[in-house]
């Protein structure tokens, strides 16, 4: 009998399996799902009765390899994105699926096709935010049913062709001129505007056009310059003209012929 008993025992002791914290065991009785087990120390029955399918229920990240499609304005572009999911019905992903990495993985590869199509060029650089929050979305729905949760999917890199790539160099640089040239002319729209104003005011006080006159000869004596500029009011111009013609009326008119 003792060694019934011990070849029972030993038979029993092979039931017993360790899922990590991070595991869950998938049991099958006869080819039916009973329930999970884990994590810890479970049993299960020997001799192929039941079955236990280990499933690793921490979030995985996949990095989708380089894909080559082509813009809704039909600009070829190359791709990279990364995938970040999880399982959390470990008896879905087993039972509605084959192979449940291949399949989110070949599913992440063709939603990043479709909506890459369905967006221009512009579109895909400038709004990959948006673009990334439709591509989350479109896996989400289609991988509830197999009891997984795609936490992110982003597109990593965007490749241009090199001739793209000089198009768009010469447009940014056009761009960044455009705006060089309206922040000149607003700058001189608004320094026009500050010397007439100080021109207005100069106009009611004289005495304010002499005391700039003076700070002028005062900043051009204070960088050493061997020569120096002095600068005669507008009146005094004035003036030496009105004398000028003065004079020359004044001017005796030539002695008659002699007869």
């Amino acid at each position: 009998m003792v060694p019934i008993v011990v070849a029972i025992v030993v038979v029993l002791l092979t039931g017993l399996r360790i899922a990590q914290e991070y595991e869950r065991g998938v049991v099958f009785r006869l080819g039916r799902y009973v329930g999970l087990r884990g994590p810890g120390l479970y049993w299960v029955m020997p001799l192929g009765i039941e079955r236990v399918v280990t499933i690793d229920i921490r979030t995985r990240t996949m990095s989708a390899e380089q894909q080559e499609t082509i813009t809704r304005d039909s600009v070829t572009v190359k791709l990279n994105a990364v995938l970040w999911y999880r399982v959390t019905d470990a008896a879905k992903s087993v039972i509605e699926v084959a192979d449940v990495a291949t399949a989110v993985y070949q599913l992440a590869l063709t939603s990043l096709r479709n909506s890459i199509g369905q967006h221009d060029l512009d579109e895909v650089l400038q709004e990959r935010d948006k673009i990334n929050h439709l591509l989350h979305q479109n896996l989400v729905d289609s991988t509830a049913s197999w009891g997984v949760k795609v936490e992110r999917f982003e597109m990593k890199d965007v490749e241009l062709p090199e001739a793209m790539q000089e198009v768009m160099a010469m447009q940014a640089q056009a761009i960044r001129e455009k705006r060089a040239r309206i922040i000149k002319a607003e700058a001189e729209l608004e320094a026009s505007k500050k010397l007439s104003e100080a021109a207005q005011q100069m106009a009611n006080n004289p005495l304010a056009l002499e005391l700039r006159r003076m700070q002028m000869l005062t900043e051009v004596g204070a960088e050493n310059n061997s020569t120096t500029v002095m600068m005669i009011p507008a009146d005094f111009v004035s003036l030496a003209k009105n004398v000028s013609e003065y004079l020359h009326d004044r001017k005796p008119s030539a002695a008659p012929p002699k007869a």
